[in-house]
């Protein structure tokens, strides 16, 4: 595990820009547990347990379900650490690239039907809209 010194919940907040209450969340749902607890009782997080919430961050925009990141972050995990099972987990992960992959473009679609609809709200603020 990379070590650069234990952060306290407020300084991962602060370096991942997810709120005190999503982190508390996502540990609930034992998607990222700290590390260790300090002896006042404050969640202490690695640099791995940091990069666990960073994977969640960029998974969410996705729709991924809760249950979809944990099973992404346990098969990142046994990949690390994969021997002769490695080419099943990485099958696995092909899927998640898929699934990945496809919610993109999706995203890509409706951010494009979004645009020409700010475009034609502009235009009608700009006087060359048209009603209809």
């Amino acid at each position: 595990m990379r070590r650069t010194g234990l952060l306290q919940i407020g300084q991962v907040a602060e370096r991942t820009g997810l709120s005190l209450r999503t982190i508390r969340f996502y540990e609930e749902n034992g998607l990222v547990v700290p590390t260790a607890r300090s002896e006042g009782g404050f969640r202490l997080y690695s640099d791995d347990d940091v990069a666990r919430l960073e994977v969640i961050k960029r998974m969410k925009p996705l729709g991924f379900r809760l249950e979809e990141m944990q099973q992404l972050l346990t098969l990142l995990t046994d990949l690390a650490h994969a021997g002769e099972d490695r080419e099943a987990l990485l099958d696995r992960l092909r899927m998640f690239h898929e699934a990945a992959t496809a919610r993109v473009t999706a995203l890509r679609e409706q951010l494009a039907v979004a645009e020409g609809f700010a475009d034609t709200l502009a235009a009608h603020l700009h006087g060359r809209g048209r009603v209809w």
